[in-house]
């Protein structure tokens, strides 16, 4: 190949790159990290708690009640219905949900992060 066929099919090959470059999205290249959940109002399908110290959470019951999504600031994560002496438990082997009639509490781990929670009407 001719020394000036190679460098116009390198100048090509440069240009396309270049213009595939200024159409790219700086989303995808975002260092800030995840976005915080919006806790001013419940996602869709959910159950907003109000709880002690102005924090408020948000549960999704899942599969008539045999699971619940627990949606947090920065965080969400599933949580299994286990066995409760009175009104409902789920948890995941570190943190635990739970739930009677229209109150709720939330241990994370060896702490109780969210206390006095009641559902919110509506």
């Amino acid at each position: 190949m001719k020394p000036s066929v190679r460098r116009t099919a390198a100048l090509a090959c440069a240009s396309l790159l270049l213009s595939a470059c200024s159409s790219a999205s700086l989303d995808v290249l975002s260092l800030s990290g995840p976005r915080e959940q919006d806790t001013t109002r419940p996602p869709p399908g959910a159950t907003a708690y109000q709880c002690e110290g102005g924090k408020r959470l948000f549960v999704r019951y899942l599969d008539q009640g045999a699971a619940a999504w627990v949606i947090l600031p920065g965080r969400e994560f599933r949580l299994n219905k286990t066995v409760s002496a009175s009104g409902s438990r789920y948890g995941n082997g570190n943190d635990t949900l739970d739930t009677s009639g229209a109150e709720a509490s939330l241990r994370e781990g060896d702490a109780v992060t969210y206390s006095g929670c009641k559902a919110a009407p509506g």
